[in-house]
């Protein structure tokens, strides 16, 4: 029944305890009768030996558990900034969402972030702030901090009593209990509803007020009776409680310690009474192909289907696809179109996940969230629907890599083999980018940051017959003439028969920015590209001394020398050649010997002109709290970067600035480091500019 079904993700930083707080749903209700604990590795969820081996989650994994009559399907998200793309498509799935804070870290810097996705995505959710048995938890800090970072109006559902050692439980405020645990209960799972103790009673009627205060706003009923000053009924204020967080009026926060397996039932229950079941959410909205208009697919097991890939996992019996289902039913050996590439799909079986093991599904419906097997063609973000009714939901956007890093196959590694591994990886994870740079020829993987690139190359390992090792990529330098010259070429060549001739002189000027703009004005009014690389030849030949089925060689020759420079092997740019002059012999000339007659000519004008190395420079924005505003623009401007604007705004500084892209390998690392991950920044390319060559971050000279 879907109304007693819920669609939910555990989302927040790095260790506030989400992996714990989802082993303790899983056997609290009844899923599994021994405990699984980070610190131990025998998690269910983080079932990968890379998760065991670091204590953290990487992948998002599914479960599903039973609580009482309803079903909640689980999905555990990573807390680090490096896998946000996990969280990214785990959020356009879902229905509602627990955030996990700790109640010592408060809401750290992944919080605001997975919680600004959720809104992004209109994700309800609950807060749960955790860990109320460590040193330093503050309940009451921490939700000033939710209130203040985040935005969220507050309905305060339970409170702690003590902290740390002292930490003794949690009052229920909907029912006006408090939660007092059997310490002889070797399970952990019986509880009693007892009175409030003295010495909390007026803290506890002070927050039941304000909670009622907060549910009036989504239930006329209830501020009725807050107005005649009567009781308000358990049932009228969980229905209120229920419409204002699927609503997004405020947000309910609970609170306990999942490791001591406080709260963590009535959390469930939370769960259960407000987040919404997929009847509560809007239909899902896609784009007939034919037509291009909007259509809607309600969550109905009647209405034709429709589902979004949302994960794919490389596996030994088969590749998993990860699918929500919006309409309509489906089974297996059904068929269905892809409709984002237009392939035809049959689903070979339909498991009901619980982290690494499966429960297969005969049929499987709207609000289900199942991996398919034999699907070859869908990846994240592809639409499948049935034949007869297709449309298009909307896809899943990811964020684009940041950090990118050289891999050396070893001598064993079989590149076949190695491709296909990569392209897997590459499928599986949307934020991971591979390919072979064409002036360096080295191989290179781009990703969110160092950790997903070191877990990359980990899975990279696991694939039979690949081996590779890091380093760090060549930066893609260009060069230009450092002046203008003219340059004679005389390319005589004569060994019995027919010879070679031909005699050119080339007028070269290295162009500035107005020259290029002029160019590409002059090439946009011919309706002609203008050249990526801002190479252009101009033919000022006179009176036929170089013939006209010549020169297009000559302009040949000298473009071809240019994609690899003759001091270093980079690409040239923004180069002017103009062919004034020449020679030819009606027998010994040819449209060969003057391309080679254009690439030798240009190859010794950069010798006796020299070069100017030029390197990139990428735009970057960084976003951090106030105070580390003055480290943050030293660290900037002796990476050689210069300062554009600095904005501040809310506690938060944002820094634009323009850097060689040499001076940003690690940036990610440092940059985490000195602002304890509290801050994050974007690059992307601006323009070439000059660098002096004993700063150029170059192995090895070209011969």
């Amino acid at each position: 029944m879907l109304e007693k079904t819920r669609n939910i993700g555990i989302i927040a930083h790095v260790d506030a305890g989400k992996t714990t707080t989802t082993e303790r749903i899983l056997y609290f209700s009844g899923t599994k009768h021994k405990v699984g604990d980070v610190d131990s590795g025998d998690t269910t969820t983080d079932f990968d030996p890379l998760e065991r081996a670091k204590g953290i989650t990487i992948n998002s994994a599914a479960v599903s558990v039973d609580w009482g009559d309803n079903t909640i399907n689980i999905i555990d998200t990573p807390g680090h900034v490096d896998f946000t793309a996990e969280v990214e498509r785990s959020l356009r799935v879902l229905d509602g969402a627990v955030g996990v804070f700790c109640a010592v870290g408060g809401v750290e810097v992944q919080s605001e972030t997975v919680w600004f996705q959720a809104n992004k995505y209109k994700v309800p959710r609950i807060a749960y702030i955790n860990k109320m048995d460590r040193t330093g938890a503050d309940f009451y800090d921490c939700v000033s901090q939710i209130v203040e970072k985040l935005r969220a109006k507050p309905a305060i559902c339970t409170l702690p009593i003590g902290v740390y050692t002292e930490f003794k439980g949690i009052i229920d405020l909907i029912r006006m209990k408090f939660i007092h645990r059997d310490v002889l209960d070797k399970t952990n799972t019986k509880y009693d509803l007892v009175d409030i103790p003295e010495s909390h009673i007026e803290e506890a009627q002070d927050y039941r007020a304000r909670l009622l205060d907060m549910a009036s706003l989504a239930n006329d009923e209830l501020a009725g009776l807050l107005m005649e000053e009567k009781e308000v009924p358990e049932e009228l204020l969980k229905a209120a409680l229920r419409t204002g967080t699927i609503e997004g009026l405020f947000t309910p926060i609970m609170c306990g310690s999942s490791k001591t397996f406080h709260g963590v039932q009535q959390l469930l229950d939370a769960v259960i009474d407000f987040l919404p079941s997929p009847l509560d959410r809007p239909p899902v909205e896609g784009i007939v192909l034919k037509t291009k208009e909007k259509e809607l697919r309600s969550p109905d097991p009647k209405d034709h289907f429709s589902g979004l890939a949302f994960k794919t996992v490389a596996d030994s019996t088969g590749d998993l696809v990860y699918v929500r289902i919006y309409s309509g039913q489906c089974s297996p050996g059904d068929t269905l179109v892809n409709t984002t590439n237009a392939k035809q799909e049959r689903i070979g079986r339909i498991y009901r996940m619980m982290g690494n093991k499966r429960v297969e599904k005969e049929v499987a419906g709207p609000g289900d969230i199942v991996a398919m097997i034999g699907l070859k063609q869908t990846y994240t973000g592809n639409t499948l629907c049935v034949p007869e009714k297709p449309i298009a939901l909307e896809s899943i956007l990811f964020p684009k890599p940041v950090i990118s890093q050289s891999l050396i196959p070893d001598k064993t590694t079989d590149e076949t083999k190695l491709a296909d591994a990569l392209g897997r990886l590459v499928r599986d994870d949307p934020t991971l980018k591979a390919h072979t740079d064409p002036e360096t020829n080295q191989l290179i993987i781009s990703g969110m940051g160092e950790l997903h690139l070191e877990v990359s190359v980990d899975k990279l390992h696991r694939f039979p017959g690949v081996k590779v090792s890091v380093g760090k990529p060549m930066v893609a330098y260009r060069q230009t003439l450092s002046k203008a010259l003219t340059h004679e070429t005389r390319y005589i060549k004569q060994s019995g028969g027919r010879g070679k001739f031909a005699v050119i002189t080339v007028e070269y000027k290295p162009l500035t920015a107005t020259d290029i703009e002029e160019w590409n004005k002059e090439m946009e009014e011919a309706d002609e590209k203008p050249d990526l690389n801002n190479i252009y030849f101009r033919d000022k030949i006179f009176g036929g001394v170089v013939p006209k089925e010549y020169i297009p060689s000559v302009e040949a020759g000298i473009r071809q020398g240019t994609l690899k420079g003759a001091k270093y092997g980079f690409q040239c740019v923004d180069i002017q050649a103009s062919l004034v002059d020449g020679k030819y012999h009606d027998v010994d000339s040819s449209q060969d010997a003057f391309r080679l007659a254009g690439w030798e000519n240009f190859r010794d004008a950069q010798i006796v002109a020299g070069i100017t190395l030029l390197e990139p420079i990428m735009k970057v924005a960084v976003v951090a709290p106030d105070k580390y505003m003055g480290a943050l623009t030293g660290d900037i401007s002796r990476r050689r970067g210069l300062i554009l604007d600095s904005v501040s705004a809310n506690g938060r500084v944002t820094i634009t600035a323009q850097v060689p892209l040499a001076a940003l390998f690690g940036y990610t690392t440092d940059l985490r480091g000195a602002t304890s991950g509290t801050a994050a920044f974007t690059m992307e390319p601006s323009h070439y500019a000059e660098v002096k060559e004993e700063l150029a971050d170059i192995p090895k000279k070209a011969n």
